[in-house]
């Protein structure tokens, strides 16, 4: 199995003061960065080739760890989305963000198992695990026909699914902050369903079925340290004082 890492990522204003670095990946987060953890994840989980996708400095801290290539990265992250799809070609990987500081193996480990049958898979954890584990923090759920869940950062990719994820991803990537963008691509019956709390989990992957061609999978139950990511200060500063920030 192999792992690609997007690391591409930079923050600027308050949020580049408090880690000294607009790279969001090389944040300090105990003793190591917020890239190390999705590493030393890797590593731990049996991946036997890691690509990240980032820049100057990503590769001067990462460049040389054994296992590990790190591809330049583009200014725009479109193209970064289809840098990360192309890593591996014809091998089946696992797509980590680099900005998931509680990431550990067991939890990457147990979604490529049960990723298995699956040409693409998303990590989803149980929101009361995720609230257990992450008490007090910012709010990271969404609610699909009563059933309410995190959403990872977290996928498993065949290569049946590079081709028609391609498409999808960069699309959805184009889209990503316009609402109205969004439900044009989901289309009107998917969006009204949504609306008005009928659209379920279920739909979710038959749409992804129809859209890309192959068998997709939203893996319930899945370690939520998966699911925690950092985009904000707030969300950063919250990680920094959590127990396991010093692991």
């Amino acid at each position: 199995m192999r792992a690609v890492i997007t690391a591409g990522g930079t923050v600027d204003g308050a949020f580049a003061a408090a880690i000294g670095t607009r790279v969001k990946a090389l944040a300090p987060f105990g003793a190591r960065t917020l890239l190390d953890a999705a590493l030393r994840a890797c590593e731990g989980a049996a991946i036997d080739g890691i690509a990240v996708i980032g820049g100057a400095e990503v590769r001067a801290h990462a460049g040389a760890r054994d296992g590990v290539r790190v591809l330049d990265d583009a200014p725009d992250g479109r193209t970064n989305v289809l840098r990360a799809l192309d890593a591996w070609p014809g091998e089946r990987f696992v797509y980590l963000t680099s900005d998931l500081p509680f990431v550990n193996a067991a939890g990457v480990r147990d979604l490529i198992a049960r990723s298995m049958g699956y040409a693409l898979t998303m990590a989803l954890a149980d929101i009361g695990a995720y609230e257990t584990c992450f008490p007090g923090a910012p709010a990271h759920s969404v609610a699909l026909r009563g059933e309410r869940v995190a959403n990872g950062n977290a996928f498993v990719i065949a290569p049946s699914a590079v081709e028609p994820a391609r498409r999808l991803a960069t699309q959805f990537f184009d889209a990503r902050k316009s609402l109205p963008k969004i439900a044009l691509l989901l289309g009107p019956s998917m969006c009204l369903r949504f609306v008005t709390k009928q659209l379920g989990i279920a739909d979710l992957e038959a749409y992804g079925r129809r859209r890309l061609g192959v068998a997709v999978g939203a893996i319930r139950g899945c370690d939520p340290g998966l699911c925690f990511d950092v985009d904000t200060l707030e969300e950063y500063a919250y990680a920094c004082e959590h127990p396991q920030a010093t692991r």
